[in-house]
């Protein structure tokens, strides 16, 4: 065995004074950190006293010293093997191989590799000295030379046989708002022109690793630090990335959309993102789309994406946008602040934290064209807080779920199927108090809303805790709590609404100036501050005059009242009420088989014009509260329109 050795004296302070020359443009205020970069294995200072003139086939080397090449090209005999033990090979110098291996840490912008080689050990360890990349505070220009290195790195890496790139301490900019393309087509491709990694491949990054968006000048949309496009089976860990949302220039013309993401995936089949930091994105942080549109054969869509363990925090408009993808899991992540205002930028639309928005339209024959698809999707165990808009909300989309999250905002759905809010915990804060914590918003004329579940929450501290306008939902078995109002249901068919425990300061079911049609509430206790159910105005057009409500088997727990006025179509039947209820200018109305325990009201008062009510085979005890409290107060202005029969006061 022969030993080669060198120093590496001269080409750290190369390496040296090139950051030092070339750092002359601070691209933000708040971005000039000092820069130590990491320093490589290579620490043999000897030079070697020999070349390798002398390698024989099959040999193997430890290159413990220096090997200057000088600038030649030397073919290697077959199946040389150079191995590393702190030299390093400069020179600007080629090998051509005829089979064998070598050292990751002996590579580097000095050495050329020609021929059949491979990395002894499938890890390589990345050092930016030893390559064209240039750290910290730059220009534009070197910027953009930062990411077609760092991509092209990746590939020769791995086609050396490489499957793990992995960065210690490193912090650069990358410019990915500028076309490379040298053809005739200029169009812009984020995903294109960010850093591209490989299929088979694990790009592992550590707490140290930064990777930052070069500020973006005014109007600049789109872009990425790090992309996967049509590739497979990559996993990316650790690192956080830097959005330019406080450096970058908007237009005076932004409608809320500009900016870059800081990590693409187009297309990529089997990736997982996992124990990343992505912070400050100008458009968003993750963005998930596909090549071609689902009804084309050239369709290639994004499947099995894994997200996990991740920090989104400061993400302007979303954090993760999904568009095209299946079987794709977002698990154990931390959502902070997503779509708020920040020092130099608005929010920006959308301000969700997930954001899942296919695109599709109908053709001229009213055909549903799915040009994007979204399915199969689990999202689990996350904890947000602070987003503007919410936490989630799914436009369209099938077998969506939304499970064992810590929701401190919103959640939203709208033309989805078999789509499922289940055991989540939703704990209002902020501006969020002022609102609603669920709202099953699809429409109820399209076919493609059905099946869809809001079940096994917890919810504190909102306005309302559900809202519904929807058709084909169950809402079951959650706890709504400290909340101003439980369940409002508007404009919603062939629902029901079961085995929810309500205790709220205002009204527990409300439906007010609305529909509603083939809806059942059973079994649910209620507590409320102000009435247990109320609703008005409903029903009582003649579009609606067929439509129907069931409440039955409730048990409203206090003493405040059930109030149906100006109400059409609604049954009242074997339910415990501990309080008293209101029929006023109703229309086709059933009261019948509850047990009532009114204390400061009536059991029953009727107000108003009344046509085919009924009011039957209820048990309702003597109110004490005060003398002028009845069992039945009928005050009907049309007595004509009330049936009551086999009532019983204790």
């Amino acid at each position: 065995m022969k030993n080669l050795n060198y120093s590496l004296f001269a080409l750290v302070l190369c390496a040296t004074i090139s950051c030092s020359t070339e750092n002359i443009e601070n691209p933000s205020p708040d971005s000039g950190v000092d820069i130590i970069p990491d320093q490589p294995e290579n620490t043999s200072t000897t030079p070697c006293d020999f070349d390798l003139s002398g390698i024989t086939e099959n040999s193997t080397l430890v290159v413990d010293c220096v090997l200057d090449l000088k600038g030649e090209t030397i073919s290697l005999p077959a199946n040389v093997n150079l191995e590393f033990e702190g030299g390093d090979i400069i020179g600007d110098g080629t090998l051509i191989f005829a089979g064998g291996t070598i050292d990751g840490r002996l590579l580097s912008k000095a050495l050329t590799l020609e021929g059949d080689v491979k990395l002894i050990d499938p890890t390589f360890k990345f050092y930016a000295l030893r390559w064209d990349i240039v750290e910290g505070n730059t220009t534009s220009d070197i910027a953009l030379k930062n990411n077609a290195e760092l991509e092209r790195l990746l590939f020769f890496t791995k086609e050396l046989g490489a499957t793990t790139f992995e960065i210690g301490r490193f912090d650069a900019y990358f410019e990915v708002t500028k076309v490379t393309s040298t053809t005739s087509n200029q169009n812009f491709y984020p995903s294109l022109e960010a850093v591209n990694i490989p299929s088979d491949f694990h790009l592992k990054m550590s707490e140290d690793t930064h990777l930052r968006i070069f500020p973006a000048e005014a109007g600049k949309t789109g872009g990425a630090i790090l992309a996967i496009r049509d590739q497979e089976n990559i996993i990316v860990t650790g690192g956080t990335l830097h959005g330019d949302r406080d450096d970058r220039i908007y237009s005076p013309s932004d409608n809320g959309l500009e900016g870059s993401h800081l990590f693409t995936i187009r297309s990529g089949r089997n990736v997982i993102l996992d124990g990343l930091a992505f912070v400050k994105g100008s458009k968003g942080s993750v963005n998930i789309n596909s090549f071609g549109f689902s009804f084309n054969p050239d369709y290639n869509p994004t499947t099995g994406v894994v997200i996990k363990n991740c920090k989104f925090e400061d993400s302007r408009r979303m954090a993760i946008a999904l568009t095209d993808g299946r079987n794709i899991l977002i698990e154990g992540n931390t959502f902070i602040n997503s779509g708020q205002p920040s020092t130099n930028s608005d929010g920006g639309e959308v301000g969700y934290a997930i954001n899942i928005e296919p695109a599709r339209t109908r053709n001229d024959n009213g055909e549903l064209l799915e040009y994007q698809r979204v399915f199969d999707i689990l999202i689990r165990k996350n904890i947000e807080t602070g987003s503007r808009g919410g936490f989630i909300t799914v436009t369209i989309g099938q077998d969506i779920t939304v499970e064992d999250n810590d929701i401190g905002t919103r959640a939203v759905y709208s033309l989805v199927s078999d789509t499922k809010i289940i055991n989540n915990r939703f704990k209002a804060a902020g501006s969020a108090t002022e609102s609603w914590a669920i709202f099953a918003a699809g429409g109820i004329s399209s076919e493609t809303v059905f099946n869809n579940e809001v079940s096994g929450n917890s919810i504190e501290g909102y306005s309302i805790g559900v809202v519904t306008t929807t058709k084909d939902t169950d809402v079951y078995d959650n706890i709504i709590s400290n909340c101003k109002s439980g369940i409002q249901i508007g404009g919603t068919i062939n629902s029901l609404f079961y085995n929810n425990k309500i205790n709220v300061s205002r009204n527990g079911f409300s439906a007010t100036n609305t529909f509603n049609n083939n809806i059942i509430v059973r079994d649910n206790e209620v507590t409320s501050g102000s009435f247990h159910v109320y609703f008005t105005q409903l029903n009582n057009t003649d579009e609606h005059k067929n439509n129907t409500m069931l409440l039955e088997n409730n048990s409203f727990l206090n003493l405040n009242k059930v109030v149906l006025s100006n109400a059409n179509g609604v049954t009242f039947k074997n339910n415990d009420v501990l309080g008293g209820i209101e029929v006023g200018n109703a229309f086709n109305i059933e009261v019948s088989q509850n047990t009532i325990k009114p204390n400061e009201s009536d059991g029953v008062r009727l107000f108003g014009e009344h046509n085919t009510v009924s009011i039957v085979n209820n048990t309702i005890s003597e109110p004490t509260g005060a003398a002028r409290f009845v069992c039945i107060n009928n005050d009907s202005d049309t007595p004509n329109g009330v049936t009551m029969t086999d009532n019983i006061c204790n």
